[in-house]
């Protein structure tokens, strides 16, 4: 049985640890996903990865090397509350 892949890249900061960031990874992982946690650790780092994504926020998740989204779209594509 081949596993489910995911990666996420997400917000931990000495100043701030993005609370959709840790939800996304949990649900990823109750899901039966392997998660690649690519955890940005500046806010340089943040916004670099913002703008060479064309998004607005952080987290975003990929899967078969597709964006899937944010967290609200973890939780539409894993039939969460």
């Amino acid at each position: 049985m081949e596993s489910k892949q995911a990666v996420l890249h997400r917000m931990v900061t000495p100043e701030h640890v993005c609370p959709f960031g840790v939800e996304s990874l949990e649900l990823l992982k109750q899901a039966g996903y392997q998660v690649e946690d690519h955890q940005l650790t500046t806010r340089s780092e943040v916004d670099a990865f913002m703008q060479d994504e064309g998004v607005q926020t952080t987290p975003q998740t990929y899967i078969d090397g597709k964006r899937v989204g944010g967290y609200d779209e973890i939780v539409d594509l894993l039939g969460e509350k």
